[in-house]
């Protein structure tokens, strides 16, 4: 990947558009909104496979994140909540709590955090 220095922030090129980042939300995406982001999305897409590998029904999974950061500068990250809708047909409890144990083993952006930021998981079921 490469950055280039804009106006306010940097960007980058991808295939699939082009990514601003900059302190600034006016000017592109925080870079604790793209930290967030990546924790939430690779535990979401491991709890995806997890399921569909446990033959679940699986119609969606929607996460919202939430962000704790330090008062104190440079307010670092430190707690990451990420709460699970998923939405699904036969779902059971017990086969859901086991496959959220394995998020976090097979999550390599968790994995890059642990010790540094707290990453909670709560989810709900919603019967399709």
């Amino acid at each position: 990947m490469e950055f280039k220095m804009k106006e306010s922030g940097f960007y980058s090129e991808f295939p699939y558009g082009r990514l601003d980042i900059s302190s600034d939300e006016n000017f592109g995406f925080r870079p604790y909104h793209l930290l967030t982001s990546s924790i939430a999305v690779c535990s979401g897409g491991v709890l995806e496979k997890i399921l569909r590998k446990m033959r679940f029904e699986l119609e969606d999974i929607s996460i919202n994140a939430d962000v704790e950061r330090s008062e104190e500068a440079p307010q670092p990250i430190r707690k990451v909540k990420l709460h699970f809708q998923i939405k699904g047909k036969n779902m059971s409890e017990a086969k859901v709590k086991k496959a959220f144990g394995l998020v976090d083993k097979n999550c390599s952006m968790v994995q890059s955090v642990k010790g540094a930021i707290e990453v909670e998981k709560t989810y709900e079921l919603i019967e399709a």
